[in-house]
């Protein structure tokens, strides 16, 4: 434990004494970088984990954590199918469900597009969706009604707004004697939703199942069955005894083999970023290391008269050690503040930047979300701050071992 006079002359040595301006200023360049080490970590590993954890919830929510995809895009026997797999353990909904990519057309525009057919109640119970429309009513989307609701990037980009008719062909038309003549019908558009992720936002045209059944003239069959569980992490043991009864007319896709490119590339970059920022830190360190090794040369004199009064050597390792971690200390917690700050302010400094210097910073065609995400896991900001603490406590072991192994002898003779 470190004494009374002890943390009074740390004190005093964080101070700038006479002729010990630039010593002062390297401590403060030393406090200043490790603030922005600490500030940087905080706020690059937080934007991290919201970007995972919001593809995760956005995917999954409209995906689901598994689907059991028939071949040929259709499962006939799909109520037995369904009720086998609410019946697992660990499932908790089986959801019927119809997707196709097609082509939808308004006035001279032509985009590719997701159909999605899914029964209105489901469809209102999707919270992506339900939750983020932008115009239009989902309550006015009905079966046999020719409604459809729209991702709001394919609405920009066909010029469609509610209320306007947007025409959906499907290839797999009539058979003539001049050839196969698609299927082209027409929709009107009685929501547009935005549920924040690009590519979904910029496809996705969702209708009523049995409209998607009349549409891709599939009968009472459907494409897939959506399977949410209660624990996402664990999708492929609680769906392991349907595999083997689909054998042969359905395959089962879980979340991990859907989307592993990408949030195992996640992983990969939150691990690469951590370790490079944290090289920050470790020059700041530095920094504080030449700073506390100046100031000891600095003091010779002082420590001298200080062992000839009593001081012990642990003392003045004591003294030195405080005053290289007190450094680091203000440092860290003058990181957290302007972590914070930034993760608080960040879509309005993205947004100055983008402005400043032309460019786009966050383009969702890039980026997949539509905005800049963020979820600060506690955990982690400890882990953060340990780390900064113990490498500016590491920091200060060797100036402190020469200031104690100052031999008052040796300085005082010729005073």
């Amino acid at each position: 434990m470190i004494t009374r006079y002890e943390r009074m002359i740390a004190g005093r040595y964080l101070l700038p004494g006479r002729g010990e301006g630039f010593i002062f200023l390297v401590a403060s360049i030393s406090l200043v970088a490790v603030a922005l080490g600490v500030a940087a970590l905080i706020a690059v590993m937080s934007v991290m984990n919201g970007f995972r954890a919001e593809l995760f919830d956005r995917i999954l929510g409209l995906n689901g954590h598994a689907v059991i995809q028939g071949y040929g895009g259709r499962i006939d026997n799909w109520q037995p199918l369904a009720a086998q797999v609410r019946g697992l353990p660990g499932v908790v909904s089986a959801t019927p469900l119809i997707e196709q990519p097609l082509m939808g057309s308004f006035g001279n525009r032509v985009e590719g597009v997701l159909v999605r057919g899914m029964s209105v109640a489901d469809i209102n119970a999707t919270k992506v969706i339900s939750g983020n429309v932008r115009s239009g009513r989902l309550a006015d989307l009905k079966p046999g009604s020719n409604s459809v609701a729209i991702g709001a990037r394919l609405a920009e980009a066909l010029g469609a707004g509610v209320g306007d008719s947007i025409s959906l062909i499907n290839p797999q038309g009539q058979s003539t004697v001049f050839g196969t003549v698609p299927r082209i019908v027409a929709y009107r558009i009685v929501a547009i939703f935005e549920v924040g992720i690009y590519d979904y936002d910029k496809a996705f045209v969702v209708m009523p199942m049995s409209d998607a059944q009349t549409l891709l003239r599939l009968g009472d069959a459907v494409g897939m069955v959506e399977v949410v569980t209660d624990d996402p992490d664990r999708v492929g043991q609680i769906l392991a005894p349907i595999v083997p009864k689909v054998a042969g007319t359905a395959v089962v896709n879980d979340w991990k083999s859907t989307n592993s490119a990408l949030f195992s590339a996640l992983v990969v970059e939150k691990t690469v970023m951590f370790w490079v920022l944290s090289i920050i830190i470790l020059v700041a360190v530095f920094n504080i290391l030449s700073s506390l090794i100046m100031l000891v040369r600095a003091k010779t004199r002082d420590i001298a008269i200080l062992r000839t009064m009593g001081a012990s050597r642990a003392a003045l390792m004591r003294v030195f050690m405080t005053v290289g971690t007190l450094i680091g200390g203000m440092g860290i917690a003058l990181g957290c503040v302007i972590g914070f700050a930034i993760l608080h302010f960040r879509a309005g400094i993205v947004a100055t930047v983008g402005s400043l210097t032309g460019t786009n910073l966050w383009d969702p065609s890039v980026r997949y979300l539509t905005e800049l995400p963020s979820k600060t896991d506690p955990v982690q900001v400890v882990g953060i701050v340990a780390l900064a603490l113990l490498m500016s406590f590491l920091a200060t072991i060797y100036p402190a071992w020469k200031a104690a192994s100052t031999d008052p002898v040796q300085v005082l003779r010729y005073e």
